[in-house]
């Protein structure tokens, strides 16, 4: 995923708001978002065939988890995926957030940046051989693949959403604005591009989420609601 755009405490019953493109190799095998039974959690996401995690998904506390991969000299013998599915089988944003550290202290992973949040606590963890966790405020906030290199899309991205009325008002611009190419936000490559796109709405506590899932380049392919929801 290459573009991941959240709303955290901005839109009321919407603690959560999700648009996001993810950029991967065309080859690459993977499924869509479906129910999923993660340790003792159910787990609303795709899935990626080759390494068995994922790279986003709500469980049934409510905690979004999201990852964009970091472009850093930096090997790693487990995959990112698999952090991600650790993550979504926490009880709390905050209790991913702890999951997340212990797990740097068993495991080697190449570069990322993780979303980590639910109604009550989000973060951003970066990892580039430094690890980075920030407390994030109510607001937008925009993670692409390298902050520095890549300010101008997350700029870009976040004006077109910051000014949304409501969660469908930042749900439609999203539509919009995912399909960009002006500034690399839909990729098109002959091995490597946007494979997917996925919007995704985390309710307050007890009202599950909504997923609606573009399985390939948004603006070329629909989005559909996803069935099984947490």
């Amino acid at each position: 995923m290459c573009t991941l755009a959240v709303a955290w405490n901005v839109f009321a019953e919407t603690p959560v708001a999700v648009a996001a493109n993810r950029d991967e190799a065309l080859g690459r095998p993977s499924t869509p978002p479906r129910l999923r039974e993660w340790g003792d959690r159910r787990v609303l996401a795709p899935r990626d065939e080759e390494a068995g995690g994922t790279w986003m998904g709500v469980n049934d506390a409510g905690v979004f988890v999201g990852i964009t991969n970091r472009w850093v000299d930096l090997d790693g013998e487990r995959s990112r995926g698999l952090l991600v599915r650790d993550c979504l089988e926490a009880a709390s944003a905050a209790d991913a957030r702890d999951r997340v550290e212990t797990a740097l202290e068993t495991h080697s992973y190449a570069g990322f940046n993780l979303v980590l949040a639910d109604a009550a606590d989000a973060y951003l963890v970066e990892w580039d051989g430094n690890l980075a966790v920030t407390t994030l405020d109510p607001g937008v906030h925009v993670v692409v693949n390298d902050p520095v290199d890549q300010a101008e899309k997350a700029d870009f991205v976040e004006a077109e959403l910051a000014g949304a009325a409501d969660a469908d008002d930042f749900f439609d611009r999203a539509r919009r604005v995912l399909t960009d190419h002006d500034h690399d936000v839909c990729v098109h490559g002959d091995d490597y591009g946007t494979r997917s796109s996925a919007l995704v709405a985390v309710h307050d506590a007890g009202g599950g989420a909504d997923w609606w899932f573009a399985d390939g380049p948004p603006g070329e392919t629909p989005y559909e609601r996803i069935d099984n929801q947490v």
